[in-house]
């Protein structure tokens, strides 16, 4: 059986090409099979101008999967559910828990915005999908659920709390991926890889009975990672072996120059308006502002 043309677009991310907005943050708009599928929606102030702008009918939204429940990728909830009137939410429950990050022992909120949680709360309960354990959403798409922490040099990434006190570290287990199967292999969606980005590609190989990672692209998380980590990342993903690496949002630049020496010519910046297609030859590559 053969797979249908599977088109990737950056709508959302730090960096931004000509006419777009950049934003701390990351949405991906995905066509595959009959599907139009929304990964993440940045912080919201970005994601209408820059899906106008590409081409991106946020009305045809068909599925919305929600990374994980922090601010920059939840802020566009309300948005999408406003024009795209039949939308089907996944996500994981723990996505809506109060959450914050504490540097310099001062607090900052960086939980889903309100607006954001009032649009899941009014959505029809059929329409909504807490996500607790692998789903298929075809027979060629997958959303991971829950990733196993199994690696000991991968953590979340940053200083994240369930309470403003620090006294409950947060494990983000709500951080989930998404997994697309097309002839050239799995092409892997990730929001930020709080799970980590080799514990990731791990478990999406385990549900997918070893198939081959052909392209992942989104956030890697690793801007804060000791050598050690940064080391031991690049040694695994030389072993896996992508086609296409495309680190985008909070990747970090020290972590994009081990990526390049790691993975060479394989390896794109990602940036608002680049589009890829199934067989992963970059057909966009818009120009910074």
């Amino acid at each position: 059986m053969t797979s249908a043309n599977t088109q990737v677009t950056i709508l959302v991310d730090n960096q931004a090409g000509e006419r777009l907005v950049a934003e701390h943050g990351l949405s991906l708009w995905i066509e595959t099979e009959d599907k139009r599928i929304l990964f993440d929606t940045g912080q919201g102030g970005a994601l209408e101008n820059n899906a106008r702008v590409l081409g991106a009918d946020l009305g045809q939204t068909d599925i919305l999967v929600l990374s994980h429940g922090h601010y920059d990728h939840t802020g566009g909830i309300a948005q999408v559910a406003k024009v795209a009137g039949q939308v089907e939410v996944y996500c994981h429950p723990g996505a809506v828990l109060p959450r914050y990050s504490i540097r310099d022992g001062t607090p900052k909120p960086i939980q889903m915005p309100r607006e954001s949680m009032r649009a899941l709360d009014n959505m029809p309960a059929q329409r909504l999908h807490w996500v607790t354990q692998p789903v298929l959403l075809s027979e060629r798409i997958g959303i991971t659920g829950p990733i196993p922490r199994e690696t000991s040099y991968e953590d979340t990434g940053g200083p994240f709390y369930l309470d403003p006190e620090g006294k409950r570290p947060d494990p983000i287990d709500d951080d989930v991926a998404l997994w697309i199967r097309t002839n050239e292999g799995l092409v892997v969606c990730v929001g930020c890889c709080h799970a980590g980005l080799v514990n990731t590609l791990n478990h999406v190989r385990r549900l997918t009975n070893g198939s081959r990672i052909r392209a992942v692209i989104g956030g890697f998380h690793l801007l804060n990672a000791s050598d050690q980590r940064l080391e031991q990342t690049m040694s695994r993903l030389q072993s896996i072996s992508p086609d296409t690496v495309v680190p985008c949002h909070c990747t970090g630049e020290g972590a994009f120059a081990a990526l390049k020496e790691a993975v060479g010519e394989r390896l794109f910046r990602g940036c608002s308006g680049m589009t890829f297609q199934s067989d992963f030859l970059v057909l966009t590559s818009p120009r910074k502002k």
